[in-house]
């Protein structure tokens, strides 16, 4: 496989000559135009002042100039193309760079509080693993990704999204495709909605009154020119026929209409999308299952789908003056509503098909674009659960949100013999970074993608974090009552029939020393029954004689730091054993405080 940055700054380097071409052919038609109309300016002045000179002869300048507009027109859509290219390709770089922040989708519409770990593990948001991961152009691949991050899949699952991604992520060609479908248009689709409207139950399915509809609409035009003549009652007759079917079809027709939650360009691009993904060669049988389908009964979907455009454009042409003009002597809406009424019919029942077919494309996609930029991530291996035993072994474990030039990698090791590693160590030394690093990358392990690490190897887990806490003031809750409310979620979620995976962050650190002794060991002895697995972490050197009372089964582990020139240095390693000091006071010292 090729290095993805040469293989990006190639192509970069050519879509920036293309933009370059481009734009010279632009300015250059474009004063070709100018000088068109200068010349048709000039036959029409001869044409006008001597009568010699044929006015025929302003065609050619005209010919020309519709020529060169229809040229001028190619290469401004060209250009354009190689610009939306060169924007794709520069993002590429950035990821590949660690400087992606900013320049991509947040999923900030995915966020939700009370989820059991997306917040601590930053999965959505500016700078989040949804930023990293997503590529996707449509609603449905945003959201199919949002769910594959916020809920863990079956392990059968999760063995065959491994082998869709490896075999997706040297397809650069199609994602390059795909990425530059429709790059101009202002995608609107509500995937659910749509769906909805496509299977619920037909309300014009009357053959009879469509025809009926069909002839008051020509029988108009005729009468319309008869009114012209001076005989005006078979018009005026023709509208009041027209009126009634208006006034009897109006709700109907209103319910057909309205439940279209879309605009055209946003079903254009939807079907661009389809027809890349029915053309494109496939190994893998599942890949090879979805362009069946979408090819299903000697039809294409993508072929539906932009017959659907049409008709939603002439629905949003409904509210345009002519068409309001036009309204009733043509029965307009009718005549829509009817159109809308045939397709779903014909197409309605597989609406969901294609849309499930896209979000799971551009869901494999988005991770095989991350795993063919980030070739050193692995895919991780699962181990079968014997008697209940979870496992997490993660060797050379670093965090994809750091920057590589910065990330700073450990080892762990979680099972039957270590179930938990009481983790200790000053502030800033590493500590929660290290409960995020493990569990974003279970979570990767847990949604079919590769993992930040060397290896990884992990039985099917459920995650559950308590890193981030504090009071809210609109609830009346203290933090440590929001600390424990979340506990609780963690601690539900590891009576289910798949293993947890715990990670908490200085636990219980707002009560005091007593009760927090009690508490952690009472929950951790409560976690441990259930057959879950975790880190926890402290800087309160006191919580870590717990592992006495709760057996070999536990491992105390430590960050440590060092004061170097005056300032506080930390080299971010795991170790065996208790943190030996505290930097509390050095911190307080260093800027300034009599401590």
């Amino acid at each position: 496989m090729a290095d993805p940055r040469d293989e990006y700054s190639r192509r970069l380097e050519d879509f920036l000559a293309t933009v370059s071409l481009k734009e010279r052919r632009h300015i250059r038609l474009g004063n070709f135009k100018l000088a068109t109309i200068a010349a048709a300016l000039a036959v029409t002045w001869l044409s006008l002042s001597k009568n010699s000179f044929a006015s025929y002869w302003l065609l050619v300048p005209v010919a020309l100039y519709a020529l060169l507009a229809v040229a001028h027109e190619y290469v401004i859509r060209a250009r354009t193309r190689a610009e939306a290219a060169v924007a794709l390709y520069r993002r590429g770089l950035a990821r590949i760079e660690d400087r992606w922040t900013g320049t991509g989708e947040t999923g900030e519409r995915f966020r939700d509080t009370e989820h059991v770990y997306a917040e601590d593990l930053d999965l959505f948001g500016r700078g989040s693993l949804f930023e990293l991961l997503s590529t996707a152009r449509t609603p449905m691949g945003e959201e199919r990704l949002a769910r594959w991050l916020a809920s863990p899949s079956p392990v059968v699952t999760l063995v065959e999204r491994q082998r869709l991604v490896a075999e997706l992520r040297v397809k650069l060609d199609l994602r390059e495709h795909l990425a530059l479908t429709g790059e101009s248009l202002r995608a609107r689709l509500n995937p659910a909605s749509l769906i909805a409207w496509a299977e619920s139950p037909a309300k014009l399915q009357m053959p009879v009154v469509r025809i009926v509809a069909a002839l008051l609409s020509l029988a108009a035009v005729v009468t319309a020119i008869l009114a012209f003549n001076g005989v005006m009652w078979p018009f005026v007759l023709a509208l009041i026929l027209e009126l009634l079917v208006v006034r009897a079809l109006k709700r109907r027709v209103e319910d057909v209409v309205d439940g279209v939650a879309c605009n055209a360009e946003g079903l254009t691009l939807f079907a661009n999308i389809l027809q890349r993904l029915e053309s494109e060669p496939f190994d893998a049988a599942r890949l090879k299952e979805f362009a069946a389908e979408l090819k299903r009964d000697s039809g294409q979907a993508s072929d539906a789908v932009r017959r659907l455009a049409r008709v939603v454009q002439w629905i949003d042409s409904r509210h345009g003056l002519i068409a309001k003009l036009l309204d009733v002597p043509m029965l307009y809406s009718v005549q829509v509503a009817f159109f809308a009424e045939a397709w779903r019919g014909r197409w309605g029942s597989r609406l969901r098909t294609w849309v499930d077919i896209t979000a799971e494309m551009e869901a494999l996609l988005s991770l095989g674009t991350y795993s063919y930029e980030h070739p050193a991530d692995t895919f991780p291996e699962f181990a079968h659960v014997k008697d209940s035993a979870a496992c997490f072994y993660g060797e050379e474990i670093g965090h994809p949100l750091i920057a590589a030039s910065r990330c700073v990698r450990n080892s762990i090791e979680l099972d039957s013999n270590t179930r938990i590693v009481l983790i200790s160590g000053s502030n800033m030394s590493g500590k929660s970074t290290m409960l995020r690093a493990v569990g974003i990358n279970a979570v990767l392990a847990m949604a079919g993608a590769p993992v930040r690490a060397k290896s990884v190897r992990l039985t099917p887990l459920n995650v559950g974090t308590r890193i981030r806490s504090g009071d809210s003031l609109q609830e009346g809750r203290s933090a440590f009552y929001t600390e424990i409310l979340h506990i609780r979620k963690v601690f539900d979620l590891a009576s289910g029939e798949t293993p947890a995976l715990f990670l908490f962050d200085e636990l219980m650190e707002g009560t005091n020393s007593k009760d927090r002794r009690i508490g952690a060991e009472g929950l951790l002895r409560a976690l441990l029954g259930r057959g879950a697995i975790g880190l926890v972490t402290t800087h309160d050197l006191a919580l870590t004689e717990i592992t006495e009372a709760l057996g070999n089964v536990v491992r105390n582990a430590h960050f440590q730091d060092y004061v170097e020139a005056g300032k506080m240095r930390f080299d971010y390693k795991l170790r065996d054993g208790v943190v030996e000091k505290s930097n509390a006071l050095e911190l307080m010292r260093l800027i300034g405080l009599q401590v």
